[in-house]
């Protein structure tokens, strides 16, 4: 099994871009692998949140670093056209030299659509929009020199996408809807996240993706999982259960249970036991969210005591 891969999200609502800078730069020295952003128009509590458009982002973080890769927790499919996006992409990963992760998902906040006058469909259609999209990114990224694409949602004409994208563009699936949702994961994706607010349910999930797998005759262990995660980290024993009490009060469960079992709590050590329970289950990436008022205090901490010991 491949090693563990560290990702950390970077700071992008009510920020300025320096912020960002910043942390993208700190988070690369400290070793971590990849950064990501979350891809919405609007502060998910408030459309007057100011908040950074992710992939004009993403294209200013690739022209800063070296070596993480760079992706989007998740960008919602319908809420741009999806050629577009797929010609945004790639011009984006020749900027990095072929270090993004397309994470991409169905979306969920009404607003960031029908504001900018994009329709917002029901959850089924969002999730063809979905399986559409991936079908079209896929050809447009591979060796069709033109690519035309007849779908129900989307259609395209003839699309060229030059210059491709230097590598093969990693496509991760965020999501936890087990019908529909880890199926699409099964056939297309590379990568599957599954959301901080189920990852007490991660166990059952990985089960559901893996039966998904055997329907369609594919290896599970082509498809690499993530988690995304809330990491509480403590300096000492006694600190770790308020410091956890303390980041349920203010997260409320939108980033997990803080105090279940799966979750990414307390010192180093019990950190480093929550993290190997994951990669026992067959998760080996991690999307973290550091807790605390400047993340990276404890993201230097965890470079330096946890991301050691997986290495």
């Amino acid at each position: 099994m491949a090693k563990p891969h560290f990702g950390v999200t970077v700071p992008q609502i009510k920020r300025p871009w320096i912020a960002t800078k910043e942390a993208t730069v700190a988070f690369e020295n400290l070793g971590f692998d990849s950064v990501w952003v979350c891809d919405h128009l609007y502060g998910p509590q408030s459309p007057n949140l100011p908040i950074l458009e992710a992939w004009s982002t993403i294209a200013a973080m690739a022209a800063i670093t070296e070596r993480v890769e760079l992706g989007t927790l998740v960008t919602p499919v319908g809420m741009r056209n999806p050629a577009q996006l797929g010609k945004t992409i790639a011009s984006i990963d020749n900027i990095a030299g072929g270090r993004v992760i397309a994470g991409l998902g169905g979306g969920w906040m009404q607003r960031e659509f029908t504001d900018f006058d994009v329709p917002f469909l029901s959850v089924p259609e969002r999730l063809q929009q979905l399986r559409e999209t991936v079908e079209l990114l896929r050809r447009m990224w591979g060796e069709e020199q033109a690519t035309t694409f007849e779908g129900k949602y989307f259609k395209t004409d003839n699309v060229v996408c030059q210059p491709k994208p230097p590598r093969h563009v990693p496509i991760l699936i965020g999501g936890a809807g087990e019908r529909v949702t880890l199926r699409i994961v099964a056939e297309f994706a590379d990568m599957w996240n599954n959301l901080a607010g189920h990852q007490d349910n991660l166990p059952a999930k990985i089960d559901i993706l893996n039966r998904h797998c055997d329907d369609v005759e594919r290896n599970p262990d082509e498809i690499v999982v993530s988690q995304q995660c809330l990491v509480t980290l403590a300096q000492s024993a006694e600190e770790a259960q308020p410091l956890a009490e303390k980041a349920q009060k203010i997260f409320g469960g939108h980033m997990g249970n803080p105090m279940g079992e799966m979750a990414i709590t307390g010192t180093a050590e019990q950190c480093c036991e929550k993290i190997q329970k994951h990669i026992d289950l067959g998760c080996t990436m991690f999307v973290i969210e550091f807790f605390g008022q400047d993340t990276r205090e404890p993201a230097q901490r965890f470079s330096e005591e946890v991301i050691p010991e997986f290495r």
